[in-house]
């Protein structure tokens, strides 16, 4: 059984959180870094992202790519990273015996990447690839449109990758500035979870983290929540799908509403039992898969329902999507589907804390954007304790007429019209 994440700081200011698992055959390592796509210029947009690619690109002692790989895969592990609105993080998961290789691999990285030009050239074309690959797929395409559409033309509305003509003109100075500003050990957590104790992990963290030097770096700017000119956005292919989303203002990341938004959106649109897939799909048939979801940031926050729906139906789905929406504001929940909706959101949050993985995750990324951890236990109690009340609270707080963004990608849609419904009371 895991126990709850222990918690120090280096002298050089890097936090380290250790959840102990003393019956896994594994430890996750994971480091945070706080800084995305939010903190960059119209010129450097995705050098955070692209710069999660060039980290694995060699180091003094590891040369190249495939050294790293080696490394790590050769003890039975697996590497990888990813880039959001506001940190990158870098991990790896390796058999518990591993963990010295697997936190110097990262410490390599992290501290000493040598960001050769040639390599930055050759990896320019596959993040490129990834920038299109994206934008050939309907679904993800369209959620990349509402998050312009929501928040306009800001760093926090721009592609976390970038676009291509952003990483065409990118250089070495630009990814040598990135790292010296915010790759500073106040501004990074270490998280490992698994087979290991705290002393043994901070022991580590000392000799591998503890000679790098820290320094201030600049926060991240504040986001303005301002819809662009165009709120609603169609974008026309000849497929045979409408994927259409609809986002509004939800709340930020410390908002003491978090967790009735959380049971409001479980209600709405998670799982099978959610009002959305039983209207929209179960009970009118006008889509194979409907959901929403709650996106938190350190100032803002969004609200979210995608679905996929033919032309004939874009329409029809919208109102049904609207009338859901505020039917959570006007209406009560009853106590039955307040019960379920305790039971499945803290239910599949235990259920997603099963791995290392998730664990060391959970942990690194609270104590980064949260600057705490919150006990599981807590968690559960909180969302529990949300009331029918509550819920139609941050309903009327968040649903209003004019409020809400929408972007199409499919075979068509006339803006103007899906604006109209929206807009509608």
């Amino acid at each position: 059984m895991a126990i709850e994440p222990q918690i120090s700081t280096l002298s050089n200011g890097l936090r380290v959180v250790t959840t102990e698992v003393p019956t896994a055959q594994s430890v996750s390592v994971n480091l945070f870094v706080g800084i995305g796509s939010r903190g960059e210029t119209h010129r450097t947009n995705g050098v955070s992202h692209y710069m999660e690619h060039m980290l694995f690109k060699g180091t003094t002692r590891r040369p190249d790519a495939i050294i790293i790989a080696e490394a790590i895969e050769g003890a039975g592990g697996v590497l990888n990273a990813y880039t959001s609105k506001e940190l990158t993080c870098y991990w790896n998961q390796v058999p518990f015996d591993k963990l010295e290789p697997a936190m110097d691999v990262l410490a390599d990285m992290y501290g000493d990447s040598v960001l050769s030009a040639d390599e930055i050239d050759r990896e320019r074309t596959v993040v490129q690839q990834e920038i299109r690959r994206a934008f050939d797929q309907p679904g993800a395409w369209a959620s990349e449109l509402l998050s312009r559409a929501t928040f306009g033309d800001q760093p926090i509305g721009w592609p976390i990758a970038g676009t291509l003509e952003t990483v065409e003109g990118m250089r070495r100075d630009d990814f040598v500035e990135h790292v010296a500003t915010y790759y500073v050990p106040s501004n990074t957590v270490l998280s490992v979870a698994g087979n290991t104790t705290h002393g043994e992990v901070v022991a580590l963290a000392g000799r591998l983290f503890g000679g790098m030097q820290d320094h201030a770096f600049p926060p991240i700017p504040p986001a303005g929540e301002q819809f662009a000119q165009e709120r609603v956005v169609v974008e026309k292919r000849e497929i045979a799908q409408c994927n259409m989303g609809i986002a509004l203002y939800a709340l930020p990341r410390h908002d003491p509403d978090r967790y009735p938004l959380q049971i409001l959106n479980t209600i709405l649109g998670r799982g099978m039992s959610s009002r959305l897939f039983k209207e929209v799909r179960e009970r009118r048939g006008l889509a194979y898969s409907v959901g929403s979801g709650v996106s938190r940031y350190s100032d803002t926050g969004t609200m979210s329902v995608s679905a996929g729906v033919t032309l004939e139906n874009l329409e029809e789905a919208t109102k049904v999507i609207r009338d859901e929406l505020f039917r959570l504001r006007d209406e009560p929940v009853a106590n039955e589907e307040m019960d379920k909706a305790h039971d499945f959101a803290t239910g599949n949050f235990r259920l997603g804390l099963e791995s290392t993985m998730a664990l060391g995750q959970r942990a690194g990324e609270s104590l980064l954007t949260m600057g705490e951890i919150e006990p599981v236990d807590s968690v559960v109690e909180s969302l529990r304790a949300v009331t029918a009340a509550d819920v139609k609270r941050v309903a009327t707080r968040l649903f209003r007429p004019g409020g809400f963004s929408m972007a199409v990608v499919g075979p068509g849609g006339d803006p103007a019209r899906l604006q109209s419904i929206l807009d509608a009371a």
